[in-house]
């Protein structure tokens, strides 16, 4: 029988161990001895038994884990596995231009004059994060940044703001 809100709500922590109240295919809500209750997913995958998070309750609703654990149940029955996909979008993200740019920013800021950094930092996030952010660092050749700087110096201001 699947879950319904009424009932997570009412589901009280023991106090002596967790435990789960199940929604079916293998969703679960499992409550804590401190009183936290976390959505998770029991799966198979190559033969192995793994357990996938999907968040907090009530952060995320029982309608939104029954969404996530749908998609993760597409994802598995293509032959991936759901946490490794789920790693290795967080590792791309972690590597996109955008977050290295931003590391290298909140470096490269010290001992500058403030005025100076931060108008740096609004023509990375006006001009290059929109073109290029998103994409991996290993992604990005010298052809492919020329090719983009050109489409910059035509683009409504003109030239580039440096080459003022």
């Amino acid at each position: 029988m699947a879950l319904t809100d009424t009932e997570i709500r009412k589901a009280k922590p023991e106090e002596a161990t967790a435990y789960r109240i199940s929604d079916g295919g293998g969703l679960y809500l499992q409550v804590s001895p401190a009183g936290g209750k976390l959505w998770r997913w029991k799966y198979r995958f190559d033969g192995k038994e793994k357990v996938m998070a999907f968040g907090s309750y009530p952060d995320v609703l029982l309608s939104l884990a029954r969404e996530r654990h749908l998609e993760a149940r597409k994802t598995l029955a293509t032959g991936t596995d759901p946490m490794a996909e789920r790693k290795a979008e967080k590792a791309a993200a972690e590597n996109s231009f955008q977050s290295i740019g931003l590391a290298w920013w909140q470096h490269w800021q010290n001992g500058m004059n403030q005025r100076h950094a931060l108008q740096v930092k609004r023509r990375m996030e006006a001009d290059i994060f929109p073109q290029i952010g998103a994409r991996p660092i290993a992604a990005i050749e010298a052809r492919n940044w020329w090719q983009w700087s050109r489409r910059l110096k035509s683009a409504e201001r003109g030239t580039l703001p440096s080459a003022r």
